[in-house]
């Protein structure tokens, strides 16, 4: 696949000693903090995708009714009864191709040129797929209306949770449906955003508490809100199919009352084409595409800052008290891209420190904050996972085992319309280690189980394993309390059914440790989230489905949005 023409100009990355083979081309080691950038901004390829963030897409921009922008397969049963019947294949492609990344030789491209040796993406096998059960539908399909928590709990066995609640889709929506922000948790509310409408709901019930129109659809929003309930809403500037994604609304999601909103420049092609790239820090939200982040304060919607000087620009950040922003750097050469991590004072714009990413390189998404853990791509045939001190120096690669597949599901994988780089399911880190997840031994089934690598920090090496459960897939979510904690997928192979739920494990590994369980009464519910967003919060699990889409009002409607588990 050739890639679309790059902007002008990059200048020289420089050269040096090589680290050890990796999940990539060899890094240099780079120093922490360097003086002024030397150059400014351009795109870089959206996650999993030879387009995104600043390259041209097919057919004009994303969220304009257009074919263009990230998308998933057409036509294939997923989420929320549907896919986009957008065309989209080149992103598809793309993101296929870099969903699963198969290591050959016991390290990853430890050759560095490209050849039989280097990392090369591969699509999840399917295999010998189970018979397709009648309750793999989508809700709504074949349960109409969606069964009640009280039906489903009915039948609930000794040391299963509960369903807490389970939400139908509430929004009438236009012929192609419509892409699922949130959820957002803000108190005891648990919020998402739909086309043009923003709703809140009660996290213990799943009583409706408020809902609030906005003028136009939700094109863009950041993986989290602030510490006091606010989100900040990119919407189109109006209902046409030529409508760009150039305002911001503020919402408070403890109230659902609109609070201040702004319209902000976008001018020049690569600006125009890319997508928004928005995330949440403090009292800060950034709004980066290419060439540009503008910050806002979200209390009071000041506008702190926006084009930096020099030039090397931020076009996205990493939501969380740690604000990392990957940054691009043009001159007038045109022959490479050159980007780099950056801790940068998001209220003021100030760079802390910089680590410059190997030649050809891009950001593909920030695994973590605290410690800096990067993912970064060259094209869809390399990928290295690099590890960073606080001080934004290497400390390391990570190195994976012959034969094994990695398969985080981030970017446009999990939210397709909204691929901020700081959304991941199946990664997490702490101090010592990166939990990655693999994916299925190739040649078995969509319900075959996969296994859970910690690698360590300091050296990039495995550490342990643990197998998930027998027909589930095990997916890290985030260190808490000291413990990896991972969800695990319901599951309906040969006529079984198993519920999902959450486990822990001690940093230094061993037996899967039951945190909640999901019955299995509710497995043919839980079960078509398998692409859902997933969100552990307050000792309870909601999912998510990123992209609604039914045959008609009524099928629309029954659809299951959002489900939630818990005591």
């Amino acid at each position: 696949m050739s890639q679309p023409p790059s902007p002008p100009g990059q200048p020289p990355h420089r050269e040096g000693r090589a680290d050890p083979g990796v999940f990539g081309a060899p890094f240099e080691p780079q120093p922490g903090v360097y003086g002024s950038p030397p150059a400014a901004p351009y795109g870089q390829p959206a996650p999993n995708s030879p387009y995104g963030y600043g390259y041209p897409q097919p057919g004009g921009p994303a969220g304009t009714g257009g074919p263009a922008g990230p998308g998933g397969p057409a036509g294939i049963g997923g989420p929320g009864g549907g896919r986009r019947s957008r065309g989209r294949t080149a992103s598809l492609v793309a993101a296929v191709l870099a969903g699963v990344l198969v290591i050959g030789a016991g390290l990853w491209y430890a050759t560095g040129d490209g050849g039989d040796d280097a990392a090369r993406p591969a699509a999840e096998k399917s295999g010998s797929a189970a018979p397709k059960q009648p309750d793999d539908a989508p809700p709504g399909r074949t349960m109409t209306p969606a069964p009640k928590p009280a039906e489903l709990n009915a039948a609930r066995k000794d040391g299963e949770n509960k369903v807490l609640w389970v939400q139908e889709n509430d929004v009438d929506l236009p012929g192609k449906g419509g892409t699922q922000y949130g959820p957002w948790f803000a108190g005891d509310i648990v919020a998402k955003g739909l086309h043009r409408t923003v709703s809140g709901y009660s996290a213990a019930d799943g009583t409706q508490r408020w809902s609030l129109t906005v003028r136009t659809n939700v094109c863009s929003a950041p993986s989290r809100p602030t510490a006091d309930g606010k989100i900040v809403l990119a919407l189109q500037s109006d209902t046409s199919d030529a409508a760009q994604c150039d305002r911001l609304q503020m919402v408070d999601l403890r109230t659902g009352k609109a609070g201040w909103s702004a319209q902000f420049k976008r001018s020049g092609p690569w600006d125009l084409l890319s997508e928004l790239a928005m995330a949440v820090n403090g009292d800060v939200v950034t709004v980066g595409r290419t060439g540009r982040t503008d910050a806002y304060r979200v209390s009071d919607g000041k506008h702190l800052w926006g084009k930096l000087p020099g030039n090397c620009q931020p076009y996205g950040f990493a939501s969380g008290a740690v604000p990392l922003a990957a940054t691009s750097c043009q001159t007038a050469a045109d022959d490479h891209t050159v980007q780099h991590v950056r801790r940068i004072d998001p209220a003021t714009g100030k760079e802390l420190w910089a680590y410059p990413v190997k030649k050809g390189f891009t950001v593909d998404q920030f695994y973590s904050t605290d410690p800096p853990v990067l993912s970064l791509r060259k094209g869809t045939e390399r990928w290295a996972i690099v590890v960073l001190n606080d001080d934004g120096t290497y400390r390391s690669q990570l190195i994976g085992d012959k034969g094994e597949n990695y398969a985080p599901r981030c970017g446009q994988e999990l939210r397709p319309e909204n691929p901020t780089l700081d959304s991941c399911l199946g990664v997490a880190a702490d101090a010592k280690s990166v939990y990655l997840a693999t994916a299925p031994a190739e040649g078995g089934d969509l319900d075959a189980a996969n296994t859970v690598v910690a690698f360590d920090t300091a050296t990039g090496k495995s550490r342990w394993k643990v197998a998930a459960p027998a027909q589930q897939k095990l997916l890290p979510l985030r260190v808490e309390g000291g413990k990896v904690l991972m969800y695990a997928n319901a599951s309906g192979a040969y006529g079984s059914r198993l519920g999902g739920g959450v486990y822990a494990l001690p940093p230094t590994g061993g037996a899967l440790q039951p945190v909640l369980r999901h019955p299995d009464s509710a497995s043919t519910v839980e079960k078509p989230f398998r692409e859902a967003v997933v969100s552990y919060s307050g000792g309870r699990v909601v999912l998510l489905q990123p992209y609604i889409s039914g045959g008609d009002d009524k099928q629309e409607k029954a659809i299951v949005a959002m489900l939630a588990f818990g005591d």
